[in-house]
């Protein structure tokens, strides 16, 4: 059943999809950032500074969910021993220490019109700063490993130790007195953020998203190319 997700078979997916999110990407991107910079309100407390929130929640969210694909397919790697998990993991790490080193530095911007301090060591920040940690170790083991099956093995164990710390992010500001602010945004229907700034906040993410869904399938049909070069059998 996993022939599915065979490189050599869903190549021309990979173009297909490709074409398409390029011929929709630049139009949503306007119709975002119109929303974001233009028709959203300004906060009442925090101005126009709260404008970064379009950037610095998506980034956040994308960050942590990438680590959190990355921690499952490493576990059924594990189990399965399916090696082409490995490679859709390592062709989504680099965007998500993208996004959560984003993440990071737009939260220190508005940080210090907020909070009045570009860095604290507040426990959301924190446990954001050691995500990325995660991140560069994963990638490192990929980069300095020559043995390709080893490095595979110490990125899983990384990526499945890093899994620990995502519940530390996503419930720091439950569990300890923080700076951070508490969820805007609640799945159980609770958010406290107003339909005016929630509407471009998804259509910023949406848009992220598909900026992340093209540096990914970029990625991984140059990590197939490169396998077809060396003739490696990974399936």
């Amino acid at each position: 059943m996993f022939d599915l997700i065979n490189p050599s078979k869903i190549f021309h997916w990979i173009e297909k999809l490709i074409n398409f999110i390029n011929s929709i990407f630049f139009i949503l991107l306007i119709i975002a950032l119109t929303f974001a910079l233009v028709l959203s309100p300004p906060d009442y407390l925090q101005g126009d500074s709260v404008r970064i929130m379009y950037v610095h929640v998506p980034s956040a969210w994308i960050g942590l969910a990438s680590f959190t694909v990355i921690a499952l397919m490493s576990i059924l790697s594990f189990i399965f021993k399916i090696k082409n998990l490995n490679l859709i993991t390592k062709s989504i790490a680099p965007i998500g220490l993208l996004f959560t080193c984003i993440a990071i530095i737009t939260g220190s911007l508005w940080g210090q019109p907020t909070w009045g301090t570009w860095w604290a060591w507040d426990a959301r920040i924190t446990s954001m700063l050691v995500l990325s940690i995660f991140y560069i170790l994963f990638i490192l083991a990929h980069k300095l490993i020559e043995n390709e099956d080893k490095a595979n093995k110490v990125s899983n164990i990384i990526a499945i130790i890093g899994l620990i710390n995502i519940p530390v992010i996503r419930y720091s500001v439950d569990w300890w007195n923080t700076l951070h602010q508490p969820s805007s945004i609640k799945l159980d229907g609770t958010s406290s953020i107003h339909p005016s700034m929630l509407l471009p906040l998804m259509l910023m993410l949406l848009v992220l998203l598909l900026y992340c869904a093209l540096i990914l399938l970029m990625k991984y049909k140059t990590e197939i190319i490169r396998i077809k070069k060396k003739n490696i059998k990974r399936i």
